[in-house]
């Protein structure tokens, strides 16, 4: 196995194109484990975890660009009050151990339909910057995911960084596992509410061969909402169930070692009625109608 530690974002660009076959490695906390369990060998690592540039943040027109080396932890601390839902997501990653070395970026290179970064990017539009030594190209979330571990990055491109705008409302994520924590989840859901555009955002994992949107379910509740945002008042109970069952339909889950397909149903229908009576709960609160 060939290792190949560039010292720069050009010079791993560079890399990525001699070496397409190349497994880029940032924290590690999948691809190691595949190759300790010989699940894996690839002909060449591509290491990026020396590139500074990858692991920072900022902020541009409103919009905020987060490097694909920026460990969980930072993220979680840095910018989970502007963006709850991924901090929330953020937080059921692994132990604080893989927190201090995971990344979204490899989160998004691995594009497992279990990854609990992928529902909550989903749910707030963010797109995915992918660059080569051809250019750069911006992806949304919604295009990203092309099969089971599968993406749509081309073979000399590399995730540079997730482009995703400050929640403008609340957000929120809910995670069904075989345990409280360090497990690979049974399904996941997210769910944001953007105010401005009078709309609620929606994100499933674990439960399609790609992490995907309810589209019924959003445009669902986008009718039942319409007129309530500046005068909210309680959502009934038959709305959370609508809400929920579209959402279980969006599902298309198999059978396997963490849960059946009904089971994953089931958990996505009250999963997504919880979650979006919490985030209206807080849209609502301190007004009086609502109370």
């Amino acid at each position: 196995m060939d290792f190949l530690r560039p010292a720069s974002w050009r010079e791993a660009l560079e890399a990525k194109a001699t070496h397409p076959d190349a497994t880029p490695i940032a924290g590690g906390t999948d691809v190691m484990v595949e190759i300790n369990f010989d699940h894996r060998r690839p002909t060449t690592l591509l290491d990026l975890t020396g590139i500074d540039e990858l692991a920072s943040w900022s902020e541009h027109d409103g919009r905020l660009r987060i490097g694909a080396g920026l460990p969980y932890t930072r993220l979680i601390n840095e910018l989970g009050e502007r963006l709850p839902g991924l901090a929330i997501a953020s937080r059921t990653v692994g132990s604080p151990q893989i927190r201090n070395r995971g990344t979204l970026g490899g989160n998004l290179g691995s594009a497992s339909p279990a990854g609990d970064g992928h529902p909550p990017l989903l749910a707030s539009d963010a797109e995915i910057e992918v660059e080569s030594v051809r250019g750069t190209r911006m992806l949304p979330a919604t295009e990203f995911f092309t099969g089971v571990k599968r993406n749509a990055l081309a073979e000399d491109e590399l995730i540079a960084a997730v482009h995703i705008a400050p929640a403008t409302g609340a957000q929120q994520f809910s995670k069904v596992g075989t345990r409280n924590a360090m497990v690979i989840a049974v399904c996941t859901f997210a769910v944001a509410l953007h105010p401005e555009q009078r709309r609620v955002g929606t994100g499933l994992g674990s439960a399609a061969p790609t992490p995907r949107r309810a589209l019924a379910a959003e445009e669902f509740i986008a009718g039942e909402l319409d007129g309530l945002w500046e005068s909210p008042r309680p959502l009934a109970d038959s709305v959370l169930e609508r809400f929920g069952k579209l959402v279980a339909d969006a599902s298309s889950p198999i059978d396997d070692v963490r849960g059946t397909a009904d089971y994953r149903r089931h958990a996505l229908s009250v999963m997504a009625r919880r979650t979006l009576q919490w985030v209206w709960k807080d849209h609502c609160s301190g007004r009086q109608e609502c109370a």
